[in-house]
């Protein structure tokens, strides 16, 4: 369906990656991954024609059409939420809008008759009869009701318009969809809504995704961008994940074989190339040691990070208890009565799309805001570190070093020890010397977690701590969590930390009340689409 023949590209003379050659085939979906930067979107820009390559080449087959999930939340402002869905398909809304200029002209002449029945024609071979009905349908999938469906795109919130967009880019069965970040800002059940529709998808489906249960479920095939270097593997993205684990190993213990031969090469070389009588032998010796290579691994751009917390003490039996806990902001009340205890063995995850309450009964938790009625009380032998959703105010205003600021959160001030906690999370060199207030997303949310890490605390509240972060990072962190012995209280859209990390889930509804389950998060989920059955 699509082959890319030696292609590079070039961003100033500097080649992002080269030499790609790739088949991707009908009914496989194809996850791209790779870490931050390494040209992800990029690669399926091209694919989509938006983007020139340096060379090579890029072919699809004649009659094939491609779909694209645009990321311009306000290019159909001015259209209808139904429009923006039909023009998914731009040849289908091309000529409905044709025809429907033809009909409402006042002098409807015979060649005009003759132009609209061409166009019937190829309206009902493109299945416009069915349009609306097929794109409601869509729009339901994904969570938007029909009331919404005449509503101009305009007055629509960030997220619905994320689902529209989405809704537009499967419409009218493409034999080709691109999707970059399709899971970002969408609930569960729109993410399970989606991955069921791609997995009936008879068509092509390329994929970027930092989301590995949906890579896992989805992807028939992972394709990495490492190094400059574009490769496909057969499997969803754990397979691809173990198998590259187990292949790093073992070139690792040839390196260390190959290692002990070179140095016992190089110490006989020392020893007699000065003695006459044994040069040739020496000599000789040379033109092996030239022969012997390490096995030849690439400069790899993916970097894997390692989080692990640490209490420094056990707390006692009492953890944490929330008694009727009631918030108003702004005139609107934001969490109703809410009350919960937290036992010892508790990891809890908070849900739902009224991620206002959550982010507030974080802040309530972590003592940046007091309830309006009610109380929370914390173990006294509990400690608690916070992971806030914006760490703007940690780093925006602030010209300390990294390393200065690290320091300003430890008893420990030596640098050595600290470098121990940044390394950790590929701060290292003179890395440690930059200011704060220039680093990325993803280098802050390391910073936050090195702080975290740093604490020792007993309790860890986590406000969507994989934003920003790659698949490494998000996996990193997945493990320290894990293997954390405390109390964990988080939220994110990661179904696999949930998953993995979780063994209580605590929604918040739209009324800022909640509901406690004593289940995993896939129960949950299995339940919830139970009820809509």
């Amino acid at each position: 369906m699509i082959t890319v023949s030696n292609l590079s590209l070039q961003f100033g003379g500097t080649p992002l990656f080269s030499h790609v050659d790739l088949q991707f085939s009908a009914g496989n979906c194809y996850g791209v991954i790779g870490a931050n930067g390494a040209g992800k979107s990029t690669f399926l820009r091209i694919l989509a024609g938006e983007l020139e390559p340096s060379s090579g080449s890029v072919e699809i087959k004649k009659n094939v059409r491609m779909s694209v999930l645009k990321q311009d939340q306000f290019m159909y402002d001015e259209y209808t939420v139904i429009q923006t869905v039909i023009m998914g398909n731009q040849r289908l809304y091309e000529v409905s809008q044709e025809k429907d200029a033809l009909y409402s002209k006042e002098d409807f002449t015979e060649e005009d008759g003759n132009r609209a029945a061409e166009l019937e024609e190829e309206f009902a071979e493109l299945g416009g009869w069915e349009a609306e009905s097929n794109a409601s349908q869509l729009l339901q999938g994904l969570g938007i009701p029909t009331a919404l469906h005449e509503t101009p795109m305009a007055d629509l919130d960030p997220r619905q318009k994320v689902k529209v967009l989405l809704a537009q880019a499967l419409f009218g069965s493409p034999d080709i969809i691109l999707l970059d970040e399709p899971t970002n800002n969408l609930d569960v059940n729109s993410v399970v809504w989606l991955e069921d529709f791609l997995l009936d998808y008879e068509g092509t489906v390329i994929v970027v995704s930092h989301d590995r249960h949906f890579l896992n479920t989805v992807c028939t095939h992972i394709v990495d961008i490492d190094y400059g270097k574009i490769k496909m593997y057969v499997g969803n993205y754990d397979f691809w994940y173990d198998a590259s684990q187990l292949m790093q190993k073992l070139i690792r213990e040839q390196n260390r074989k190959s290692e002990e031969k070179i140095r016992e090469l190089e110490e006989f070389i020392r020893r007699f190339s000065a003695n006459k009588s044994k040069s040739r032998q020496a000599t000789s010796r040379r033109k092996l040691l030239e022969k012997i290579q390490l096995e030849d691994i690439p400069a790899s751009s993916r970097r894997y990070p390692w989080v692990g917390f640490k209490m420094e003490r056990e707390p006692g039996k009492d953890r944490l208890f929330v008694t009727e806990v009631s918030k108003t902001i702004d005139g609107v009340k934001i969490l109703d009565n809410v009350s919960f205890i937290m036992g010892k063995e508790d990891k809890i995850v908070f849900i739902g799309d009224n991620e206002i309450a959550i982010t507030t009964m974080f802040k309530i938790l972590a003592g940046e805001m007091e309830p309006d009625e009610g109380s929370v009380k914390w173990g006294v032998s509990t400690t608690q570190a916070y992971f806030p959703k914006d760490n703007s105010e940690y780093f925006d205003d602030n010209d300390l070093p990294i390393m200065d600021w690290m320091r300003q959160f430890s008893e420990d001030k030596r640098e050595s020890h600290l470098r121990t906690f940044l390394g950790r999370m590929l701060f290292s060199g003179d890395d440690v010397y930059k200011p704060v207030n220039v680093l990325s997303g993803g280098e802050r949310v390391r910073c936050m977690l090195s702080k975290m890490m740093l604490s020792g605390a007993s309790i860890l509240l986590f406000d969507q701590p994989t934003n920003h972060l790659d698949l490494e990072s998000i996996a990193a962190l997945n493990n320290g969590m894990v293997e954390f012995k405390g109390n964990i209280i988080f939220t994110t859209h990661d179904h696999q930390l949930i998953q993995t990390v979780a063994n209580r889930i605590i929604e918040f509804t739209p009324e800022g009340t909640i509901i406690d389950h004593r289940m995993t998060y896939d129960d949950y989920i299995e339940s919830q689409r139970s009820k809509q059955a």
